[in-house]
C-alpha cells in the first residue's frame, strides 16, 4: 500500500509544510475517530485541470462498527462524484447535510471537515477534507458518555476545520498514550469536570479519591491526592486544567496515572479541554524491572571482564617465568584471546543494551595485536569500512576470531601491510583481513591446517556464528582470508 508521503508528493500540489501538517493529523487523528464512533477517510485535492480527488490516509474506530472493512487508500474520486467533499472543500465548512447512504447494505451517515492549516503570515491554507462515515446499523437511544463523545468529536472537529488541530509548536504525542476508551474527562473552561467516564474515575479511585469527580476542580483534586507532602508539579496544573496540550504522569499509593489534556478552543475561544486518562502502573511497574535486570547484566559484564583481566595478568605472570620458549609464547597468544573477550564485556558493561558499537572493540583488537607484533615488523594494521552495530552472541566470537587472524599473520606471514576491510549488506557481514606477507605454505588446505589458530577462527566463523570461511592467496603477494557471517534479521 503506497504511503501518504507517496500520494501526497506524486499525486497533488501540496509542499513539504502541508504534508508535515497531514502527518501530524493523522499521527493523531484516531482520537477524533474513536469520538465520533466513525470511520475516516482523508482525500487530498488531485493536481491537474481534471480535478477530483485521492484519498491518502484511513482510520477505523475501536469504539464503533467500521463501515469500510477495505482499504480505501489510494481510491480516486472524480470532481463531482462526491458531493459533499466538494461541498465542505468548496464552501469551507463542516457539511452534515444529507439522508444516509443504503448502497453497501447498511445505513451510513456521511459528514465532510475540511481541513485547514494555520500559517504564520496570511490566509490559512486548506489541504483536505475528511469524510467522516458512521455505521447506523446498532443505532440506539446513546448514553450519557456517547453524548459526551459526539459533543467532543464535534468541538475537534470544528478545531480541524479552523486550522486548531493539530496542535502546532507542541510536544509530539507519545506512542503510548491514552486513548478515548482508557478514560475521558471532559472539564469546563474554569477546569472543573463535566463528564468524568467510567475508567477515569477508577483510575482517579485507584490514586486516592472517595469523592465524585463531577463539579471538582481537577488541577486542585489530582494536586491534593499527590503532591500533599511536596512541591506541586507546575506540568501537572498545566495538564489537569486543560491550558496546554502536554502530557503527564501522576504517582499516589502505588498507583502511576497517565494523563494527556487536549484544550478545545473553538470560535477563537478556549471552551473547555478533555483529559485522556490511562492507569499506566503495570506497565512502568514492568519498565521498573527491564531498567534493574538491565543494570544487573551490565554489572554482570563488568565483573567478567574483571575476572578475564585477572586471568590474563596471571597468565602472563606465568609466562614471565617459565624458560622454555615455546611454553611463553603459548601463555601469550592465551594472553591475546582472553583480553579480545575482555574488551567485548568491557564494551557490553557500558551497553544499555546485548547491542555494542563493534568499530570501538575492532579497533582496539587491532591495536592490541600491532601493539603485540616483532618490533622489527614495524606494521600498523589498519580498518577499512565500518561494522556497525552488532549483537554480543556474533560481537564476541568475531572479535576473537580477529585477534587470532591478525596474530597469525603477524608472526607468520611477516607483512608490510596489513588491511581489515568491512563490507556490510542488510543481511550479511563481509570482512576481509589481508597482508602482502610471505603468503601460504605450498600445499596448504584450511581443512587440513594444524594451526591452532586457524582451527580456533574456523570453529567460531563456521560453527558458533554458521558463516563462511575462505583462505586464499592474494595475486599481489600475500594472503587474504575472508569471512561471511549472516546478520540477525530486524
Amino acid at each position: 500500500m503506497p504511503t501518504l508521503s507517496d500520494l501526497v508528493v506524486r499525486h497533488t500540489a501540496l509542499d513539504a509544510a502541508d504534508l508535515d501538517w497531514l502527518h501530524s493529523l493523522v499521527s493523531d487523528w484516531q482520537l477524533l475517530a474513536d469520538l465520533s464512533f466513525a470511520d475516516l477517510i482523508l482525500w487530498a485535492p488531485l493536481q491537474g485541470e481534471g480535478g477530483g480527488w485521492i484519498a491518502i490516509a484511513q482510520m477505523r474506530p475501536t469504539t464503533g462498527p467500521t463501515v469500510y472493512h477495505d482499504d480505501i487508500v489510494g481510491t480516486v474520486a472524480a470532481k463531482g462524484e462526491r458531493y459533499l467533499i466538494d461541498t465542505a472543500w468548496n464552501e469551507r465548512r463542516i457539511c452534515r447535510e444529507g439522508d444516509p447512504d443504503w448502497s453497501t447494505g447498511v445505513p451510513v451517515r456521511e459528514e465532510t471537515i475540511p481541513v485547514r492549516r494555520a500559517v504564520p503570515v496570511g490566509e490559512a491554507r486548506f489541504l483536505a477534507v475528511i469524510q467522516r462515515s458512521t455505521n447506523l446499523s446498532s443505532a440506539r437511544t446513546p448514553s450519557r458518555l456517547e453524548l459526551t463523545y459526539l459533543q467532543s468529536a464535534s468541538d475537534l472537529a470544528q478545531m480541524v476545520a479552523e486550522g486548531r488541530f493539530p496542535f502546532s509548536g507542541e510536544e509530539p504525542i507519545l506512542v503510548r498514550s491514552p486513548r478515548v476508551g482508557d478514560g475521558l474527562l471532559r472539564l469546563d473552561r474554569a477546569g472543573r469536570v463535566t463528564y468524568a467516564s467510567p475508567n477515569a474515575l477508577s483510575a482517579y479511585r485507584r490514586l486516592g479519591l472517595h469523592a465524585d469527580l463531577v463539579g471538582a476542580e481537577l488541577g486542585r483534586v489530582t494536586a491534593t491526592l499527590c503532591y500533599s507532602d511536596e512541591p506541586i508539579n507546575e506540568d501537572l496544573m498545566i495538564v489537569a486544567s486543560g491550558r496546554a496540550a502536554k502530557e503527564t504522569e501522576v504517582e499516589s499509593g502505588g498507583t502511576i496515572v497517565q494523563l494527556r489534556a487536549i484544550p478545545l478552543i473553538v470560535g477563537g475561544g478556549r471552551i473547555g479541554a478533555l483529559v485522556l486518562i490511562r492507569d499506566v502502573t503495570e506497565l512502568r511497574r514492568r519498565e521498573r524491572e527491564l531498567m534493574t535486570k538491565d543494570a544487573t547484566i551490565r554489572e554482570i559484564h563488568h565483573r567478567v571482564k574483571n575476572n578475564l583481566q585477572t586471568v590474563a595478568a596471571l597468565l602472563r605472570l606465568q609466562a614471565r617465568r617459565l624458560r622454555v620458549p615455546e611454553g611463553r609464547e603459548a601463555l601469550e597468544e592465551a594472553v591475546r584471546r582472553v583480553g579480545s573477550i575482555a574488551i567485548v564485556h568491557e564494551t557490553l558493561s557500558h551497553a544499555p543494551e546485548e547491542f555494542v558499537d563493534f568499530d570501538d572493540i575492532a579497533d582496539r583488537v587491532i591495536a592490541m595485536a600491532g601493539e603485540v607484533s616483532a618490533a622489527e615488523a614495524a606494521v600498523t594494521p589498519r580498518r577499512i569500512g565500518s561494522f556497525g552495530t552488532l549483537p554480543s552472541l556474533i560481537a564476541t566470537p568475531l572479535a576473537m576470531a580477529l585477534t587470532e587472524l591478525l596474530q597469525n599473520a603477524l608472526q607468520h606471514g611477516r607483512p608490510k601491510h596489513l588491511q581489515v576491510v568491512v563490507e556490510p549488506t542488510p543481511d550479511r557481514l563481509h570482512v576481509t583481513v589481508w597482508d602482502d606477507g610471505q603468503g601460504l605454505p605450498a600445499g596448504f588446505e584450511l581443512d587440513n591446517s594444524t594451526s591452532l589458530g586457524l582451527q580456533i577462527v574456523r570453529t567460531l566463523v563456521v560453527g558458533e556464528l554458521s558463516g563462511k570461511l575462505s583462505i586464499a592467496p592474494r595475486l599481489e603477494g600475500g594472503t587474504e582470508v575472508t569471512l561471511s557471517i549472516p546478520l540477525p534479521t530486524a
